[in-house]
């Protein structure tokens, strides 16, 4: 009874901030808003995000179980 009463407030809360944030967001500001970032920045943000990618894939695969003879013959 009181937990849905108390989502539904967290949940107007933050609807207002987003609210407030895309508005904030839509303001005219003095320099350009879509400013590019170095390609030296980029290539790092890539390189970064398919280490993590690489990663998770690692952690999400299921490992086989390794003998003697599957190791040597799994190249």
């Amino acid at each position: 009874m009181y937990g849905d009463e108390i989502h539904l407030w967290l949940h107007r809360i933050r609807a207002e901030s987003l609210r407030h944030e895309a508005h904030e967001a839509s303001r005219p500001h003095g320099r350009s808003r879509r400013t590019t970032r170095p390609a030296r920045v980029r290539a790092l943000r890539a390189r970064l995000g398919w280490t993590l990618v690489e990663v998770g894939l690692r952690l999400a695969t299921p490992r086989l179980p390794q003998s003697g003879l599957t190791a040597r013959f799994d190249h």
